[in-house]
Protein backbone atom coordinates (compact mmCIF):
# COMPACT_ATOMS: atom_id res chain seq x y z
CA UNK A 1 0.00 0.00 0.00
CA UNK A 2 1.51 3.34 -1.08
CA UNK A 3 1.26 6.65 0.80
CA UNK A 4 -1.63 7.94 -1.33
CA UNK A 5 -3.76 4.85 -0.61
CA UNK A 6 -2.86 5.02 3.10
CA UNK A 7 -3.90 8.66 3.30
CA UNK A 8 -7.12 7.98 1.37
CA UNK A 9 -8.08 5.11 3.69
CA UNK A 10 -7.31 7.24 6.73
CA UNK A 11 -9.48 10.11 5.51
CA UNK A 12 -12.30 7.77 4.56
CA UNK A 13 -12.21 6.06 7.96
CA UNK A 14 -12.11 9.39 9.79
CA UNK A 15 -14.84 11.16 7.83
CA UNK A 16 -17.19 8.26 7.18
CA UNK A 17 -17.00 6.26 10.42
CA UNK A 18 -15.05 7.98 13.16
CA UNK A 19 -16.37 11.54 13.21
CA UNK A 20 -20.09 10.57 13.26
CA UNK A 21 -19.42 8.23 16.19
CA UNK A 22 -17.48 11.04 17.91
CA UNK A 23 -20.20 13.67 17.42
CA UNK A 24 -21.01 14.18 21.12
CA UNK A 25 -17.38 14.87 22.00
CA UNK A 26 -17.08 17.29 19.08
CA UNK A 27 -20.13 19.19 20.35
CA UNK A 28 -18.50 19.41 23.79
CA UNK A 29 -15.41 20.91 22.14
CA UNK A 30 -17.56 23.39 20.21
CA UNK A 31 -19.41 24.37 23.40
CA UNK A 32 -16.10 25.07 25.15
CA UNK A 33 -15.04 27.36 22.30
CA UNK A 34 -18.40 29.18 22.32
CA UNK A 35 -18.19 29.69 26.10
CA UNK A 36 -14.73 31.23 25.81
CA UNK A 37 -15.80 33.47 22.94
CA UNK A 38 -18.97 34.65 24.69
CA UNK A 39 -16.94 35.70 27.71
CA UNK A 40 -15.06 38.11 25.46
CA UNK A 41 -17.92 39.22 23.21
CA UNK A 42 -20.73 39.49 25.80
CA UNK A 43 -19.01 40.02 29.17
CA UNK A 44 -22.04 41.80 30.68
CA UNK A 45 -24.57 39.08 29.81
CA UNK A 46 -24.08 37.15 33.02
CA UNK A 47 -26.38 34.23 32.24
CA UNK A 48 -24.93 33.53 28.79
CA UNK A 49 -22.60 30.85 30.14
CA UNK A 50 -25.45 28.97 31.80
CA UNK A 51 -27.66 28.91 28.71
CA UNK A 52 -24.75 28.02 26.43
CA UNK A 53 -23.76 25.18 28.73
CA UNK A 54 -27.34 23.93 28.91
CA UNK A 55 -27.90 23.99 25.15
CA UNK A 56 -24.50 22.48 24.31
CA UNK A 57 -24.87 19.62 26.80
CA UNK A 58 -28.43 18.87 25.68
CA UNK A 59 -27.31 18.83 22.04
CA UNK A 60 -24.41 16.49 22.86
CA UNK A 61 -26.80 14.19 24.72
CA UNK A 62 -29.19 14.14 21.77
CA UNK A 63 -26.33 13.04 19.48
CA UNK A 64 -25.32 10.35 21.98
CA UNK A 65 -28.86 8.97 21.46
CA UNK A 66 -28.98 6.16 24.04
CA UNK A 67 -32.63 5.55 23.14
CA UNK A 68 -31.45 4.58 19.66
CA UNK A 69 -28.31 2.53 20.37
CA UNK A 70 -29.40 0.76 23.56
CA UNK A 71 -32.33 -1.03 21.99
CA UNK A 72 -31.97 -4.83 21.69
CA UNK A 73 -29.53 -5.71 18.86
CA UNK A 74 -29.29 -2.07 17.76
CA UNK A 75 -25.47 -2.03 18.00
CA UNK A 76 -24.25 -5.48 18.85
CA UNK A 77 -20.67 -5.48 17.56
CA UNK A 78 -18.03 -2.94 18.70
CA UNK A 79 -16.65 -0.61 16.04
CA UNK A 80 -13.05 0.64 16.22
CA UNK A 81 -12.69 4.31 15.31
CA UNK A 82 -9.71 6.59 14.71
CA UNK A 83 -7.53 3.65 13.61
CA UNK A 84 -8.32 1.64 16.72
CA UNK A 85 -7.55 4.34 19.31
CA UNK A 86 -11.18 4.41 20.46
CA UNK A 87 -14.05 1.95 20.34
CA UNK A 88 -17.69 2.78 19.68
CA UNK A 89 -20.09 0.30 21.26
CA UNK A 90 -23.14 0.17 23.50
CA UNK A 91 -21.03 0.46 26.66
CA UNK A 92 -19.38 3.70 25.52
CA UNK A 93 -22.80 5.03 24.44
CA UNK A 94 -24.27 4.25 27.88
CA UNK A 95 -21.42 5.81 29.90
CA UNK A 96 -21.22 8.85 27.62
CA UNK A 97 -24.98 9.38 27.89
CA UNK A 98 -24.86 8.96 31.66
CA UNK A 99 -22.09 11.56 31.94
CA UNK A 100 -23.86 14.06 29.69
CA UNK A 101 -27.18 13.58 31.48
CA UNK A 102 -25.43 14.18 34.79
CA UNK A 103 -23.71 17.33 33.46
CA UNK A 104 -27.13 18.57 32.30
CA UNK A 105 -28.57 18.09 35.81
CA UNK A 106 -25.37 19.45 37.35
CA UNK A 107 -25.62 22.66 35.31
CA UNK A 108 -29.12 23.31 36.66
CA UNK A 109 -27.83 22.41 40.14
CA UNK A 110 -25.14 25.10 40.01
CA UNK A 111 -27.67 27.67 38.85
CA UNK A 112 -30.09 26.94 41.69
CA UNK A 113 -27.39 26.81 44.37
CA UNK A 114 -25.64 30.00 43.26
CA UNK A 115 -22.17 28.50 42.80
CA UNK A 116 -20.12 29.59 41.01
CA UNK A 117 -20.66 33.34 40.88
CA UNK A 118 -21.89 34.55 37.54
CA UNK A 119 -18.64 36.31 36.68
CA UNK A 120 -16.78 33.00 37.14
CA UNK A 121 -19.42 30.77 35.55
CA UNK A 122 -17.80 30.66 32.09
CA UNK A 123 -14.48 29.46 33.51
CA UNK A 124 -16.26 26.97 35.73
CA UNK A 125 -18.32 25.45 32.93
CA UNK A 126 -15.30 25.27 30.59
CA UNK A 127 -13.45 23.25 33.24
CA UNK A 128 -16.47 20.98 33.76
CA UNK A 129 -16.80 20.33 30.03
CA UNK A 130 -13.06 19.76 29.67
CA UNK A 131 -13.15 17.15 32.41
CA UNK A 132 -16.26 15.58 30.87
CA UNK A 133 -14.50 15.31 27.51
CA UNK A 134 -11.65 13.41 29.15
CA UNK A 135 -14.14 11.14 30.90
CA UNK A 136 -15.84 10.33 27.59
CA UNK A 137 -12.45 9.34 26.19
CA UNK A 138 -11.88 7.11 29.23
CA UNK A 139 -15.18 5.33 28.57
CA UNK A 140 -14.25 4.49 24.96
CA UNK A 141 -10.47 4.00 25.30
CA UNK A 142 -9.01 1.18 23.21
CA UNK A 143 -5.36 2.22 23.40
CA UNK A 144 -3.07 2.82 26.37
CA UNK A 145 -2.21 6.33 25.16
CA UNK A 146 -5.91 7.22 25.22
CA UNK A 147 -6.17 5.65 28.68
CA UNK A 148 -3.54 8.03 30.00
CA UNK A 149 -4.69 11.02 27.93
CA UNK A 150 -8.32 10.63 29.03
CA UNK A 151 -7.33 10.23 32.67
CA UNK A 152 -5.22 13.40 32.59
CA UNK A 153 -7.85 15.39 30.68
CA UNK A 154 -10.37 14.46 33.39
CA UNK A 155 -7.98 15.07 36.29
CA UNK A 156 -6.33 18.41 35.56
CA UNK A 157 -9.59 20.45 35.33
CA UNK A 158 -10.75 18.70 38.52
CA UNK A 159 -7.74 20.10 40.39
CA UNK A 160 -8.72 23.63 39.38
CA UNK A 161 -12.41 23.08 40.16
CA UNK A 162 -11.48 22.04 43.68
CA UNK A 163 -9.78 25.39 44.28
CA UNK A 164 -12.52 27.56 42.74
CA UNK A 165 -13.35 29.11 46.12
CA UNK A 166 -10.21 31.24 46.09
CA UNK A 167 -11.10 33.12 49.28
CA UNK A 168 -11.13 29.93 51.38
CA UNK A 169 -7.83 28.57 52.64
CA UNK A 170 -9.27 25.04 52.90
CA UNK A 171 -10.20 25.09 49.22
CA UNK A 172 -6.69 26.08 48.13
CA UNK A 173 -5.14 23.44 50.38
CA UNK A 174 -7.47 20.78 49.00
CA UNK A 175 -6.65 21.73 45.39
CA UNK A 176 -2.91 21.65 46.10
CA UNK A 177 -3.12 18.27 47.83
CA UNK A 178 -5.27 16.87 45.03
CA UNK A 179 -2.86 18.13 42.33
CA UNK A 180 0.28 16.85 44.07
CA UNK A 181 -1.13 13.40 44.80
CA UNK A 182 -2.71 13.23 41.34
CA UNK A 183 0.58 14.08 39.64
CA UNK A 184 2.33 11.34 41.61
CA UNK A 185 -0.33 8.78 40.74
CA UNK A 186 -0.20 9.76 37.06
CA UNK A 187 3.59 9.41 36.98
CA UNK A 188 3.44 5.94 38.50
CA UNK A 189 0.69 4.93 36.08
CA UNK A 190 2.62 6.22 33.06
CA UNK A 191 5.67 4.23 34.06
CA UNK A 192 3.51 1.13 34.49
CA UNK A 193 2.02 1.63 31.02
CA UNK A 194 5.51 1.96 29.56
CA UNK A 195 6.51 -1.37 31.15
CA UNK A 196 3.45 -3.14 29.71
CA UNK A 197 3.80 -1.58 26.26
CA UNK A 198 7.53 -2.27 26.11
CA UNK A 199 7.11 -5.90 27.13
CA UNK A 200 4.13 -6.68 24.88
CA UNK A 201 5.28 -4.60 21.91
CA UNK A 202 2.03 -2.67 21.42
CA UNK A 203 -0.14 -0.02 23.07
CA UNK A 204 -3.35 -1.23 21.40
CA UNK A 205 -5.26 -3.07 24.16
CA UNK A 206 -6.69 -5.96 22.04
CA UNK A 207 -3.26 -6.48 20.47
CA UNK A 208 -1.65 -6.42 23.90
CA UNK A 209 -4.09 -9.13 25.06
CA UNK A 210 -3.23 -11.26 22.01
CA UNK A 211 0.49 -10.81 22.63
CA UNK A 212 0.00 -11.70 26.28
CA UNK A 213 -1.89 -14.87 25.35
CA UNK A 214 0.95 -15.84 22.99
CA UNK A 215 3.53 -15.28 25.72
CA UNK A 216 1.58 -17.29 28.28
CA UNK A 217 1.05 -20.18 25.89
CA UNK A 218 4.82 -20.57 25.58
CA UNK A 219 7.65 -20.31 28.04
CA UNK A 220 7.45 -17.00 29.84
CA UNK A 221 10.65 -16.01 31.63
CA UNK A 222 10.55 -14.99 35.28
CA UNK A 223 11.97 -11.55 34.44
CA UNK A 224 9.18 -10.95 31.95
CA UNK A 225 6.57 -12.12 34.45
CA UNK A 226 7.85 -9.74 37.10
CA UNK A 227 7.83 -6.82 34.67
CA UNK A 228 4.23 -7.55 33.63
CA UNK A 229 3.04 -7.87 37.24
CA UNK A 230 4.84 -4.67 38.27
CA UNK A 231 3.55 -2.79 35.23
CA UNK A 232 -0.04 -3.87 35.83
CA UNK A 233 0.09 -2.86 39.50
CA UNK A 234 1.58 0.52 38.66
CA UNK A 235 -1.07 1.06 35.98
CA UNK A 236 -3.73 0.22 38.52
CA UNK A 237 -2.45 3.03 40.76
CA UNK A 238 -3.85 5.69 38.43
CA UNK A 239 -7.22 3.96 38.15
CA UNK A 240 -7.43 3.35 41.91
CA UNK A 241 -6.58 6.99 42.61
CA UNK A 242 -9.38 8.19 40.34
CA UNK A 243 -11.76 5.71 41.98
CA UNK A 244 -10.55 6.75 45.47
CA UNK A 245 -10.03 3.06 46.16
CA UNK A 246 -8.01 1.94 49.18
CA UNK A 247 -5.06 2.50 49.60
CA UNK A 248 -5.22 5.48 47.20
CA UNK A 249 -8.24 7.10 48.85
CA UNK A 250 -6.40 9.54 51.13
CA UNK A 251 -7.11 12.61 49.01
CA UNK A 252 -10.90 12.26 48.91
CA UNK A 253 -12.05 13.39 52.41
CA UNK A 254 -9.88 16.53 52.46
CA UNK A 255 -10.70 17.42 48.86
CA UNK A 256 -14.44 16.94 49.38
CA UNK A 257 -14.38 19.05 52.54
CA UNK A 258 -12.31 21.83 50.98
CA UNK A 259 -14.21 21.99 47.69
CA UNK A 260 -17.74 23.29 47.33
CA UNK A 261 -20.60 20.81 47.59
CA UNK A 262 -21.22 21.26 43.87
CA UNK A 263 -17.67 20.30 42.90
CA UNK A 264 -17.72 17.42 45.39
CA UNK A 265 -20.87 16.13 43.67
CA UNK A 266 -19.11 16.31 40.29
CA UNK A 267 -16.08 14.42 41.59
CA UNK A 268 -18.12 11.78 43.39
CA UNK A 269 -20.39 10.96 40.43
CA UNK A 270 -18.75 11.80 37.11
CA UNK A 271 -15.22 10.78 38.11
CA UNK A 272 -16.45 7.49 39.55
CA UNK A 273 -18.47 6.66 36.43
CA UNK A 274 -15.55 7.34 34.10
CA UNK A 275 -13.00 5.53 36.27
CA UNK A 276 -15.22 2.46 36.59
CA UNK A 277 -15.81 2.43 32.83
CA UNK A 278 -12.05 2.58 32.26
CA UNK A 279 -11.47 -0.17 34.82
CA UNK A 280 -13.94 -2.37 32.92
CA UNK A 281 -12.25 -1.55 29.60
CA UNK A 282 -8.78 -2.44 30.85
CA UNK A 283 -9.80 -5.49 32.93
CA UNK A 284 -11.95 -7.03 30.20
CA UNK A 285 -9.49 -6.00 27.49
CA UNK A 286 -6.69 -8.02 29.10
CA UNK A 287 -8.97 -10.96 29.97
CA UNK A 288 -10.09 -11.96 26.47
CA UNK A 289 -8.75 -11.76 22.94
CA UNK A 290 -10.64 -10.69 19.85
CA UNK A 291 -11.26 -14.15 18.35
CA UNK A 292 -11.41 -15.97 21.73
CA UNK A 293 -8.82 -18.48 20.43
CA UNK A 294 -6.29 -17.51 23.07
CA UNK A 295 -8.76 -17.06 25.89
CA UNK A 296 -7.67 -20.26 27.62
CA UNK A 297 -4.09 -19.01 27.73
CA UNK A 298 -5.25 -15.91 29.62
CA UNK A 299 -6.72 -17.90 32.52
CA UNK A 300 -3.82 -16.98 34.88
CA UNK A 301 -4.28 -13.31 33.93
CA UNK A 302 -7.99 -13.49 34.77
CA UNK A 303 -7.27 -15.06 38.16
CA UNK A 304 -4.74 -12.32 38.86
CA UNK A 305 -7.01 -9.45 37.75
CA UNK A 306 -10.02 -10.88 39.58
CA UNK A 307 -8.02 -11.35 42.78
CA UNK A 308 -6.54 -7.85 42.76
CA UNK A 309 -9.88 -6.13 42.06
CA UNK A 310 -11.74 -8.29 44.61
CA UNK A 311 -9.23 -7.57 47.39
CA UNK A 312 -9.23 -3.87 46.59
CA UNK A 313 -13.05 -3.79 46.48
CA UNK A 314 -13.33 -5.52 49.87
CA UNK A 315 -10.76 -3.21 51.49
CA UNK A 316 -12.30 -0.10 49.93
CA UNK A 317 -15.90 -0.63 51.04
CA UNK A 318 -14.81 -1.79 54.52
CA UNK A 319 -12.51 1.17 55.15
CA UNK A 320 -15.01 3.67 53.72
CA UNK A 321 -17.82 2.49 55.97
CA UNK A 322 -15.70 2.26 59.12
CA UNK A 323 -14.06 5.67 58.62
CA UNK A 324 -17.45 7.36 58.11
CA UNK A 325 -18.50 6.64 61.70
CA UNK A 326 -16.58 9.44 63.40
CA UNK A 327 -17.31 12.20 60.88
CA UNK A 328 -19.05 15.38 61.99
CA UNK A 329 -18.87 17.20 58.65
CA UNK A 330 -21.48 16.11 56.10
CA UNK A 331 -19.19 16.42 53.09
CA UNK A 332 -16.50 14.31 54.76
CA UNK A 333 -19.12 11.70 55.61
CA UNK A 334 -20.29 11.64 51.99
CA UNK A 335 -16.65 11.40 50.88
CA UNK A 336 -16.19 8.20 52.88
CA UNK A 337 -19.58 7.02 51.60
CA UNK A 338 -18.27 7.59 48.06
CA UNK A 339 -15.20 5.50 48.87
CA UNK A 340 -17.41 2.69 50.18
CA UNK A 341 -19.63 2.76 47.10
CA UNK A 342 -16.57 2.61 44.85
CA UNK A 343 -15.82 -0.68 46.59
CA UNK A 344 -19.34 -1.95 45.97
CA UNK A 345 -19.16 -1.05 42.28
CA UNK A 346 -15.81 -2.79 41.84
CA UNK A 347 -17.31 -6.07 43.06
CA UNK A 348 -19.27 -6.88 39.87
CA UNK A 349 -16.16 -6.10 37.80
CA UNK A 350 -14.29 -8.83 39.69
CA UNK A 351 -17.31 -11.10 39.26
CA UNK A 352 -17.39 -10.47 35.49
CA UNK A 353 -13.70 -11.40 35.11
CA UNK A 354 -14.28 -14.56 37.14
CA UNK A 355 -17.24 -15.52 34.93
CA UNK A 356 -15.51 -14.93 31.56
CA UNK A 357 -14.27 -18.50 31.23
CA UNK A 358 -17.46 -19.99 32.71
CA UNK A 359 -20.40 -18.14 31.20
CA UNK A 360 -20.08 -15.08 28.94
CA UNK A 361 -23.77 -14.21 29.35
CA UNK A 362 -23.43 -14.08 33.14
CA UNK A 363 -20.26 -12.02 32.77
CA UNK A 364 -22.18 -9.49 30.68
CA UNK A 365 -24.94 -9.40 33.27
CA UNK A 366 -22.36 -8.63 35.96
CA UNK A 367 -21.11 -5.64 33.96
CA UNK A 368 -24.74 -4.66 33.35
CA UNK A 369 -25.41 -4.66 37.11
CA UNK A 370 -22.48 -2.30 37.61
CA UNK A 371 -23.82 0.00 34.86
CA UNK A 372 -27.26 -0.02 36.51
CA UNK A 373 -25.70 0.80 39.89
CA UNK A 374 -23.94 3.79 38.33
CA UNK A 375 -27.23 5.23 37.08
CA UNK A 376 -28.97 4.89 40.45
CA UNK A 377 -25.88 6.22 42.23
CA UNK A 378 -26.11 9.35 40.09
CA UNK A 379 -29.51 10.25 41.53
CA UNK A 380 -28.69 9.20 45.10
CA UNK A 381 -25.49 11.20 45.41
CA UNK A 382 -26.73 14.18 43.42
CA UNK A 383 -29.77 14.44 45.69
CA UNK A 384 -27.62 14.20 48.81
CA UNK A 385 -25.12 16.85 47.67
CA UNK A 386 -27.93 19.13 46.46
CA UNK A 387 -29.42 19.01 49.96
CA UNK A 388 -26.00 19.76 51.47
CA UNK A 389 -25.52 22.76 49.15
CA UNK A 390 -28.98 24.16 49.86
CA UNK A 391 -28.55 23.78 53.63
CA UNK A 392 -25.12 25.41 53.37
CA UNK A 393 -26.77 28.45 51.82
CA UNK A 394 -29.45 28.55 54.52
CA UNK A 395 -27.44 27.61 57.62
CA UNK A 396 -23.92 28.70 56.62
CA UNK A 397 -22.72 25.34 57.93
CA UNK A 398 -22.02 21.84 56.66
CA UNK A 399 -21.76 20.24 60.09
CA UNK A 400 -24.20 17.43 60.82
CA UNK A 401 -25.18 18.95 64.18
CA UNK A 402 -26.46 22.06 62.41
CA UNK A 403 -29.20 19.92 60.85
CA UNK A 404 -30.80 19.34 64.27
CA UNK A 405 -34.60 19.44 64.14
CA UNK A 406 -34.67 20.23 60.43
CA UNK A 407 -37.93 18.29 60.13
CA UNK A 408 -39.71 21.13 61.96
CA UNK A 409 -38.63 23.90 59.59
CA UNK A 410 -38.26 22.04 56.27
CA UNK A 411 -40.12 18.72 56.34
CA UNK A 412 -40.05 18.23 52.56
CA UNK A 413 -36.30 18.78 52.35
CA UNK A 414 -35.74 16.43 55.30
CA UNK A 415 -37.76 13.68 53.62
CA UNK A 416 -35.85 14.05 50.34
CA UNK A 417 -32.49 14.03 52.15
CA UNK A 418 -33.54 10.96 54.14
CA UNK A 419 -34.65 9.14 50.98
CA UNK A 420 -31.23 9.76 49.38
CA UNK A 421 -29.36 8.53 52.47
CA UNK A 422 -31.55 5.47 52.96
CA UNK A 423 -31.15 4.58 49.29
CA UNK A 424 -27.36 4.86 49.64
CA UNK A 425 -27.78 2.46 52.55
CA UNK A 426 -29.74 0.09 50.31
CA UNK A 427 -33.12 -0.13 52.01
CA UNK A 428 -36.17 -1.27 50.00
CA UNK A 429 -38.20 -0.16 48.14
CA UNK A 430 -35.68 2.45 46.97
CA UNK A 431 -33.40 2.28 43.93
CA UNK A 432 -30.31 1.63 46.04
CA UNK A 433 -31.76 -1.69 47.19
CA UNK A 434 -32.38 -2.89 43.63
CA UNK A 435 -28.89 -1.83 42.57
CA UNK A 436 -27.16 -3.56 45.47
CA UNK A 437 -29.27 -6.67 44.97
CA UNK A 438 -28.17 -6.80 41.32
CA UNK A 439 -24.45 -6.53 42.06
CA UNK A 440 -24.62 -9.00 44.95
CA UNK A 441 -26.47 -11.46 42.70
CA UNK A 442 -23.66 -11.26 40.13
CA UNK A 443 -21.03 -11.78 42.85
CA UNK A 444 -22.95 -14.81 44.12
CA UNK A 445 -23.15 -16.31 40.63
CA UNK A 446 -19.39 -15.89 40.19
CA UNK A 447 -18.72 -17.95 43.30
CA UNK A 448 -16.86 -15.17 45.13
CA UNK A 449 -18.65 -15.95 48.39
CA UNK A 450 -16.13 -14.24 50.68
CA UNK A 451 -16.49 -11.02 48.67
CA UNK A 452 -20.28 -11.34 48.84
CA UNK A 453 -20.17 -11.78 52.63
CA UNK A 454 -17.97 -8.69 52.99
CA UNK A 455 -20.34 -6.66 50.81
CA UNK A 456 -23.45 -7.68 52.76
CA UNK A 457 -21.72 -7.07 56.10
CA UNK A 458 -20.63 -3.61 54.99
CA UNK A 459 -24.17 -2.76 53.96
CA UNK A 460 -25.25 -3.55 57.52
CA UNK A 461 -22.37 -1.52 58.99
CA UNK A 462 -23.28 1.53 56.91
CA UNK A 463 -26.72 1.56 58.54
CA UNK A 464 -25.45 3.36 61.62
CA UNK A 465 -23.86 6.47 60.11
CA UNK A 466 -26.62 7.06 57.55
CA UNK A 467 -29.32 6.61 60.19
CA UNK A 468 -27.42 8.97 62.52
CA UNK A 469 -27.89 11.84 60.06
CA UNK A 470 -31.58 11.03 59.64
CA UNK A 471 -31.95 10.88 63.43
CA UNK A 472 -30.35 14.31 63.87
CA UNK A 473 -32.70 15.83 61.29
CA UNK A 474 -35.92 14.11 62.35
CA UNK A 475 -35.63 13.27 66.05
CA UNK A 476 -33.39 15.92 67.63
CA UNK A 477 -35.06 18.13 70.23
CA UNK A 478 -33.11 21.19 69.12
CA UNK A 479 -34.77 23.16 66.35
CA UNK A 480 -32.84 24.27 63.28
CA UNK A 481 -32.50 27.96 62.58
CA UNK A 482 -35.50 29.67 61.04
CA UNK A 483 -33.43 30.55 57.97
CA UNK A 484 -33.42 26.85 57.07
CA UNK A 485 -37.04 27.00 55.94
CA UNK A 486 -37.04 25.67 52.40
CA UNK A 487 -40.34 24.56 50.92
CA UNK A 488 -40.26 22.16 48.01
CA UNK A 489 -42.27 24.72 46.03
CA UNK A 490 -39.19 26.97 45.84
CA UNK A 491 -36.79 26.73 42.89
CA UNK A 492 -34.10 24.93 44.91
CA UNK A 493 -36.68 22.72 46.61
CA UNK A 494 -38.21 21.76 43.26
CA UNK A 495 -34.79 20.76 41.94
CA UNK A 496 -34.17 18.51 44.94
CA UNK A 497 -37.59 16.94 44.44
CA UNK A 498 -36.76 16.44 40.75
CA UNK A 499 -33.55 14.48 41.44
CA UNK A 500 -35.00 12.58 44.43
CA UNK A 501 -38.15 11.32 42.70
CA UNK A 502 -36.22 8.87 40.41
CA UNK A 503 -34.80 7.17 43.53
CA UNK A 504 -38.32 6.09 44.47
CA UNK A 505 -39.48 5.46 40.89
CA UNK A 506 -36.49 3.27 40.00
CA UNK A 507 -36.98 1.30 43.17
CA UNK A 508 -40.41 0.24 41.93
CA UNK A 509 -40.08 0.37 38.12
CA UNK A 510 -36.46 -0.42 37.37
CA UNK A 511 -36.86 -2.75 34.40
CA UNK A 512 -36.45 -0.15 31.63
CA UNK A 513 -33.17 1.26 32.97
CA UNK A 514 -31.87 -2.23 33.74
CA UNK A 515 -32.55 -3.28 30.14
CA UNK A 516 -30.49 -0.31 28.94
CA UNK A 517 -27.67 -1.28 31.31
CA UNK A 518 -27.82 -4.88 30.07
CA UNK A 519 -27.72 -3.67 26.46
CA UNK A 520 -24.68 -1.54 27.34
CA UNK A 521 -22.83 -4.60 28.61
CA UNK A 522 -23.75 -6.72 25.58
CA UNK A 523 -20.83 -5.42 23.50
CA UNK A 524 -18.17 -5.83 26.20
CA UNK A 525 -17.66 -9.58 25.72
CA UNK A 526 -18.67 -9.98 22.11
Amino acid sequence: MNFHQLLHNLLEDTLAASLPAFASELIICATIIVLLCLRIILPKWETSAFYTMLIGTALALSYAAPWQYLKPDALSEPVSIFTGMLVFDTFSVYIRSLLLFFVLLFTVFTQTSGFPSRENSADFYVLVLGATLGMCLMASANHMLIVFLGLEMASVPSYVLTGMMKSRRESSEAALKYAVYGAGASGVMLYGISLLVGTLGSAHIPTMATQLASLLSGELGSDCTMVLVLGSLMTLVGLAFKLSAVPFHFWAPDVFEGASAEVAAFLSIASKAAALALLVRVAVGFSVVADLSGTASLEPVRHYICGVIAVMAAATCTFGNLAAYGQTNMKRLLAYSTIAHAGYMMMPVAAAIALVSIDLLSARQAIGSMAFYLATYLFMNLSAFACVALLRNRLNSEEIDSYSGLIRTSPGLTICFSIALLSLLGLPPLAGFVAKFAIFASVLESGLLALLAIGVLNSVLSLFYYIRVVKVMAMSNEAAEATAKTPLTSVAGSYILLVTAPIVVLGLWWNGLFNWASAAAASMLF
